[in-house]
């Protein structure tokens, strides 16, 4: 795998949990990284009070750290959630008054990604009409994320994990990204190409790069199977991660991967490989 740092985000929502989330940002720039990216820091509510904005504001500063990548409210994640955008009720009402806060906070540090997670089918309702209302805020969303000069990521997601999220395969999460770029005519939506989650629903990885490598927005990584570090599964990543640097993907590579029964700060030796 290409060893250039400075090209890798960590997600501090997986690696440094150890920490409270404010001390995270520090951890990470001790390690050797001065980019990073987060899931909703904030699971039990989608508008927390300034306050908390400002102090991780503050800690990201501080350490001299970049936030790269930020997803919009998904509910309880990590947890049975996974998304709100496309649930009926208060929890679209929740991704809907997220929205202004997690673009005005992502603007606020120069953060030009944001991922939303689709969400769960609901038992009892139509597929269409979850389909529907994810259309209506991810094209919310997606203006949002315009007025700050920000790309909206759309991620598929591992099935054996996500048993009830409908976005299982690129293709899948693919189309969504062109009907909302469709929907919005601004052209700044894009794919969330999560290794570790193709993998998972046993997809053809170096196909899946040729294909849609172009129209990709960010990329996050793990090792399969574990969802460790590199080198502690099967994936070949080298070679992926080289595939995709030669496919024309430029951007930031998140890692996404469990540290193990180690402190995450041990957690980065197959970069000096």
């Amino acid at each position: 795998m290409p060893r250039d740092t400075e090209r890798y985000d960590v997600n501090l929502s997986i690696l440094f949990t150890e920490l409270p989330l404010l001390e995270r940002p520090a951890a990470a720039a001790a390690a050797g990284f001065d980019a990073v990216e987060l899931w909703w820091p904030w699971t039990d509510t989608a508008t927390p009070p300034r306050r908390d904005l400002d102090d991780l504001r503050a800690a990201l500063t501080d350490a001299g750290t970049r936030l790269v990548g930020l997803n919009f409210y998904a509910g309880r994640l990590p947890g049975p959630d996974r998304g709100a955008l496309s649930v009926p009720g208060a929890e679209s009402d929740r991704f809907r008054a997220n929205v202004e806060v997690a673009t005005a906070f992502a603007g606020s540090v120069g953060c030009t990604a944001l991922n939303a997670l689709y969400g769960n089918r609901v038992d009892g309702v139509d597929p269409a009409a979850q389909d529907a209302l994810a259309l209506e805020n991810l094209a919310l969303a997606a203006r949002a994320a315009h007025g700050i000069g920000a790309t909206l990521l759309v991620e598929a997601l591992g099935a054996p994990e996500s048993p009830s999220y409908p976005l299982v395969s690129a293709p899948a999460a693919v189309a969504v990204v062109d009907r909302v770029n469709e929907a919005t005519g601004l052209g700044n939506t894009a794919f969330l190409l999560d290794l570790y989650h193709l993998s998972r629903n046993g997809e053809d990885l170096p196909a899946v790069i040729d294909r849609y490598a172009e129209g990709t927005g960010h990329v996050q990584i793990a090792d399969d199977p574990g969802r460790g570090a590199p080198g502690t599964g099967s994936l070949p990543l080298d070679d992926l991660v080289g595939r995709l640097r030669k496919a024309g993907y430029d951007g930031w590579i998140g890692l996404e991967y469990k540290p193990g029964d180690r402190p995450s700060a041990e957690a980065f030796g197959w970069l000096a490989g």
